[in-house]
């Protein structure tokens, strides 16, 4: 089963480099506000999980530099869980006025984006 998990990881990898999203075009000072507010994100996951590659898609698609952190790696997966509540990915960590706000499911995620910066 991990085998299969593997080699399914990898051709989902390969196919979202093939078939990889536009950026929308921003202008430079649209673009400069889009950057300050997301470098208080960031997306918790892991890379050939299927509904992370959704949400790094749709990110790629509105031009956003999300900062990814690989749950599966120290201290990453310790910080997931103490600090979000449970070991789920994708799971989007926005740290708004001294409040940080961990929004778990890929399509939440995604109408969160939308709404903040499409």
């Amino acid at each position: 089963m991990k085998a299969l998990r593997w080699i399914v990881g990898r051709i989902i990898l390969i196919l979202n480099a093939i078939f990889s999203p536009r950026g929308m075009q921003r202008s430079a000072v649209e673009q400069q506000v889009v950057d300050a507010a997301v470098a208080n994100m960031q997306l918790y996951q892991f890379e050939t999980c299927p509904f992370c590659v959704k949400v790094r898609r749709h990110a790629k698609r509105l031009n956003i530099p999300l900062a990814t952190r690989d749950a599966k790696v120290a201290p990453w997966d310790k910080e997931l869980l103490e600090q979000g509540g449970k070991r789920k990915v994708p799971c989007l960590r926005i740290e708004e006025n001294d409040q940080i706000t961990w929004m778990y499911e890929s399509n939440d995620i995604i109408a969160y984006l939308d709404k903040r910066f499409a």
